[in-house]
């Protein structure tokens, strides 16, 4: 028992094998820090500081996903952070290189509004949502956030809104319509722009 024990990596050795392992496995995705948030605790020697960091982790092809990590120093909450958004990862409904339709999400006080934009608009988008939208491969989108301005919330707010969004197929089914009518004016076949 003991020799176990003395063979296993300890410290920085640990993390450097953890992070081996972690490059190792399954495909490679893109992460984005959003924010780095700082937080002291008063104790009799001083303070104790602790750092929580959003993450928002996507593979560019139509999955992202979101994640909190709280620990006493910077890098451990990055990770903690990484591999809560790695689990939470979830398809999003894209219409080509952008959204399909637009739609208006609320998390908390804050507020996000995503609009389809035509292609070459590029996106149109700052902090938070700007990392959602590019992490789940979104090229083209017009984006206002409205309300308050913190980061998680923002993040938040824009993840509900992709997971709000309908493919025109399928929209159609339901309403009964050809899904042509429901496309915007760029992407109908017939080329024709109202």
């Amino acid at each position: 028992m003991p020799d176990e024990r003395e063979k296993r990596p300890r410290g920085r050795d640990r993390d450097r094998e953890r992070e081996r392992e972690r490059e190792q496995e399954g495909p490679s995705y893109d992460e984005r820090v959003v924010d780095i948030g700082r937080t002291a605790k008063v104790v009799k020697g001083g303070r104790h500081f602790g750092f929580r960091a959003v993450v928002v982790v996507g593979d560019n092809k139509g999955n992202v996903g979101v994640g909190v990590g709280k620990a006493r120093e910077v890098p451990d909450a990055v990770r903690k952070g990484t591999e809560k958004a790695r689990k939470a990862i979830r398809p999003v409904a894209l219409s080509g290189n952008t959204i399909p339709h637009a739609v208006t999400a609320k998390f908390g006080a804050s507020q996000v509004m995503l609009k389809p934009a035509t292609p070459g608009t590029g996106v149109i988008a700052g902090g938070g949502v700007r990392a959602v939208l590019e992490c789940a491969g979104v090229h083209d989108v017009l984006t206002k956030s409205l309300g308050s301005s913190n980061k998680l919330n923002v993040v938040r707010a824009t993840l509900l809104a992709l997971g709000q969004m309908q493919n025109a197929e399928n929209e159609s089914a339901k309403r009964g319509k050809a899904a042509v009518d429901l496309l915007p004016p760029w992407r109908k076949n017939n080329g024709s722009a109202e």
